[in-house]
């Protein structure tokens, strides 16, 4: 016969104690669903106008002090080891349609911009001044430079009317570039081990996005990428944190750009490694491994396991 043992009535006091622990987390639920969140949102159930969507209440702003999270201070002497690496972020992913959409803000509203959108109205109100035309951050540039860039030139038509003795330069099929022509997203970062805490981080350096050339829009087989420009991270954190992505598991929790960078709640693949071959690409025309796309990959997955393993080695005796 086995001897069963109902602990809450021979110890009544594990049961209160379970109840105690029960209601202090129910509190702490309620007290996190309950925070206010800056989003298209806000104060929709509160606002007598329409105009008063979206906008602030007068204590809201007293008490606002939502900042991001600031990088601590990393000392040289307690990085014991670090790699820098480039990644591309393919927007056709759909774990990184966060970063893409929405891509005709007018439709739904201002209060919901995509992340070039965000970058781009900054540059021209004079937000962001840290940009550059390298990820190396050696060549400043202003958005005078910037403009030609975003301005495709289409020779197509007009070549075919050069051949017939046809010369008119508005023929040149021109277009400026939008939100919805930003294909993908590179990023520059560093890993590195902090002995005091004893854990592998990482630390995004710059952001670029990416689009593709005119003739590469017209031929599937030639797709000429284009860097629009290089924007030194850590100077645009508290923008991009101002500025909310869309939360599809909870409107009502919105989720800031700086929050899905530093967090890595993205896809990316390793494009460069710093080495000892001046930082050369895996693939491109300058690359150890061209035309081979799936070779490509796993030497992308190599080197994001060879990264892991560091950590893994950290801890073996």
């Amino acid at each position: 016969m086995r001897l069963q043992i109902n602990y809450n009535d021979s110890y009544p006091f594990l049961k209160k104690e379970q109840m105690k622990l029960q209601n202090i987390i129910l509190v702490i639920l309620v007290l996190v669903l309950s925070i206010s969140s800056a989003s298209a949102q806000r104060n929709i159930l509160n606002s007598e106008k329409a105009e008063d969507i979206g906008q602030k209440t007068i204590d809201q702003l007293m008490n606002d002090n939502d900042m991001p999270l600031p990088y601590g201070f990393i000392d040289e002497r307690d990085i014991l080891w670090s790699k820098a690496t480039w990644e591309i972020i393919d927007l056709d992913q759909r774990v990184n349609f966060p970063l893409y959409f929405p891509v005709e803000k007018a439709s739904i509203g201002t209060d919901r911009i995509s992340l070039f959108e965000v970058l781009l109205t900054n540059i021209k109100n004079g937000n962001i001044t840290d940009i550059y035309s390298k990820s190396y951050f050696t060549e400043k540039i202003t958005y005078s430079d910037i403009e030609s860039r975003l301005v495709f030139e289409d020779f197509t038509f007009y070549d075919k009317q050069v051949k017939i003795g046809i010369d008119d330069p508005n023929n040149i099929d021109r277009y400026t570039l939008t939100p919805k022509d930003i294909e993908k997203w590179k990023i520059r970062g560093l890993w590195y081990i902090d002995k005091r805490l004893g854990e592998l981080r990482y630390r995004i350096i710059g952001i670029c996005p990416v689009a593709i050339s005119a003739q590469g829009k017209k031929d599937d087989t030639f797709k000429d990428e284009v860097e629009l420009f290089w924007i030194y991270y850590p100077s645009v954190r508290n923008i991009l944190h101002e500025a909310k992505a869309f939360n599809t598991k909870n409107t009502s929790r919105p989720i800031s750009f700086d929050h899905i960078l530093n967090s890595r709640r993205f896809s990316g693949i390793i494009y460069r490694e710093e080495n000892v071959y001046g930082n050369r690409d895996i693939g491109g025309k300058k690359g150890y491994i061209s035309e081979n796309a799936f070779m490509q990959l796993l030497e992308s997955d190599r080197i994001k396991e060879k990264i892991r393993n560091i950590e893994l080695d950290l801890w073996n005796y």
